[in-house]
């Protein structure tokens, strides 16, 4: 038979059970474009740039069964999308990349948008494909889905030369795609007995879980049952750990993370870690204290040692890891442990944080714990919430409680700005039946604005909440404490409800507190009749998170003597 590669490339996404792809069109993707309008399994859904469309798919990834797909114009639309694709590359996030390219067939040199796209991509992608002829279309696409998926999963990136989407070539047959299941590794067994050992022995276990356990919740629990650990997750793996369960206790657990995680684990003699790298963010800017008895798994091996020393190492899918921990710790004679004092201790700090926080005076602007209090009481268990990279960032990690798997994510360890407005509309279009609300600081906001246009003109019924104090806020305390002084974190004077009217969206402002119960209940209605809204905060940020706190500590602990004595000398001489 004769097919264009156009055709065969919408074979393949339907194959793939793709139900949204993310871009805009042009020259080199156009016959793309026009194939995928004819699909009844798939919306292509045209965005304001590319890097946007990138984390929509990021969030169809994070937030759904289906992966996040991408389809691109060669080199500017590669660069545009290069931020949302590195975020997924350095979170571990499955995404499919699919690129229009110059013709392979021209005797002409110098072709527009020719330049060499897999160079620029092999750092931030698992992988790169470039199609030669029609017959390679669909199982190089089938290829590039597993290669996204398996192990640690990534982004990976092909390339369709658009001579190859115009013209029909000869296809032997039409492959259909079989997925594949994840593979037990058979040789851990040695070591998982060894984990087990350990884990039950210890006076004082404690479990640390990031987005890589976030599959595996439901074993993360009975294990922390078992051994009563308190379990304490990184920023990214917030949703890996229920905080309705009672040994739950919040991000991180060193100086930088919030009392009830310090506390419980002070003096952890055996951490069970679960899909973490330990890196910066994870880890308070590398300031915690790891017990000589680490037992560390991850389906990625390079992670292992890398930042701290592990005593056990299991490289493995962590859901399948687990259930095998699970059986190995029952049979294990497991030290009792006083879990009413443990589960009592812990619910009393997270109310004493809590209470810290709503008795701070906001100075008639919005007490940020306050906000999320009555957004958590008003929201649905399984509403989706997702925050930009920011101050807000660790505000909503440490004051909003995350219930269900998958139900919180942030921009983690590419830390991009602009990533939530985006997102969201990812997140609303996979779970059109949940509600979904962005935690976004007013810097990120005015980053990637022009996608509201896309909102209100696909009726996406989600929640833009803008913490809005006029600065970049988290950079602008990292200045202020060494520097006493702030260069280029205050915004301009910004009319975001006019921003909100030009879009098509309903624009709601809560001044003070008195306005928290009211407006957040007017934008939940909003969103249920498909309305998006603008919500604009008017946060008080002068009480510092424990994050920030923490990192200040952290980062001036471990500069160099000369460093720190300049730093110290310059902030006290600009204070006087």
């Amino acid at each position: 038979m004769k097919k264009t590669a156009a055709w065969l490339v919408k074979y393949a996404l339907e194959q793939l059970n793709v139900k949204f792809t993310f871009g805009i069109p042009g020259v080199h993707n156009t016959e793309i474009y026009d194939e995928l309008a004819k699909s009844s399994q798939i919306e292509p859904i045209l965005v304001t740039h590319e890097g946007y469309g990138a984390f929509m798919a990021d969030a169809v990834s994070r937030s759904s069964e289906s992966i996040g797909t991408l389809v691109i114009v060669p080199a500017a639309g590669a660069t545009h999308a290069a931020s949302g694709i590195g975020e997924a590359f350095l979170d571990g996030i499955p995404m499919l990349v699919i690129c229009g390219g110059v013709r392979s067939d021209s005797q002409f040199q110098y072709q527009l948008h020719d330049m060499d796209q897999h160079k620029m991509l092999e750092p931030i992608t698992k992988k790169t494909y470039k199609v030669e002829n029609h017959q390679a279309v669909v199982a190089t696409i089938f290829d590039a889905y597993k290669v996204a998926n398996e192990g640690e999963p990534g982004p990976v990136f092909v390339e369709i030369p658009v001579n190859l989407q115009l013209d029909k070539g000869e296809v032997d047959e039409l492959l259909t795609f079989t997925p594949s299941l994840p593979v037990k590794n058979n040789n851990i067994d040695i070591a998982l007995v060894e984990a087990a050992k350990l884990l039950a022995k210890a006076k004082n276990p404690a479990i640390f879980v990031g987005w890589g356990g976030v599959e595996a919740i439901a074993h993360t629990e009975t294990i922390a049952d078992l051994l009563c650990a308190p379990v304490a997750t990184t920023l990214q793996g917030l949703s890996a750990f229920s905080a309705k369960h009672p040994l739950h206790t919040g991000m991180g657990f060193g100086p930088a993370a919030v009392p009830a995680a310090t506390n419980a684990f002070k003096n952890c003699d055996c951490l069970l870690a679960i899909g973490t790298r330990f890196a910066e963010i994870a880890t308070g800017s590398f300031g915690v204290d790891v017990p000589e008895n680490l037992i560390h798994i991850d389906i990625n091996k390079q992670v292992f040692n890398a930042n701290y020393p592990a005593k056990v190492a299991i490289e493995g899918d962590a859901s399948l890891v687990l259930a095998c921990l699970v059986e190995k710790l029952k049979q294990e004679n497991i030290i009792e442990k006083p879990i009413e004092s443990i589960t009592s201790a812990i619910k009393q700090d997270k109310q004493s944080y809590l209470d810290e926080w709503l008795q701070h005076d906001s100075q008639q602007r919005v007490n940020p714990a306050l906000f999320f209090q009555q957004l958590r009481q008003q929201l649905d268990d399984d509403a989706y919430v997702i925050a930009d990279d920011g101050n807000h960032t660790f505000l909503t990690a440490e004051l909003m409680p995350c219930y269900q798997a998958k139900h919180f994510f942030s921009p983690t360890d590419f830390n991009c700005m602009g990533y939530a407005i985006p997102a969201v509309i990812g997140a609303k279009l996979a779970n059109q039946d949940n509600q979904v609300v962005g935690i976004i600081g007013d810097g990120a906001f005015l980053m990637s604005q022009t996608e509201l246009f896309t909102a209100a003109h696909l009726n996406i019924g989600a929640i833009f909440t803008i913490f809005n104090d006029g600065e970049l806020a988290q950079i602008s305390q990292a200045q202020q404490t060494p520097y006493n002084k702030k260069t280029c974190t205050v915004l301009p004077n910004v009319k975001f409800e006019a921003i909100a009217q030009a879009s098509g969206c309903q624009y709601l402002r809560i001044d003070s507190n008195d306005d928290i119960d009211e407006k957040i209940a007017q934008a939940l209605n909003y969103a249920k009749n498909k309305v998006p809204v603008v919500l604009d905060v008017n946060i008080d940020y002068s009480k510092k998170t424990r994050f920030t706190q923490g990192i200040i500590a952290t980062n001036l602990k471990r500069m160099k003597l000369p460093t720190k004595v300049r730093m110290i000398s310059r902030a006290l001489w600009r204070r006087v």
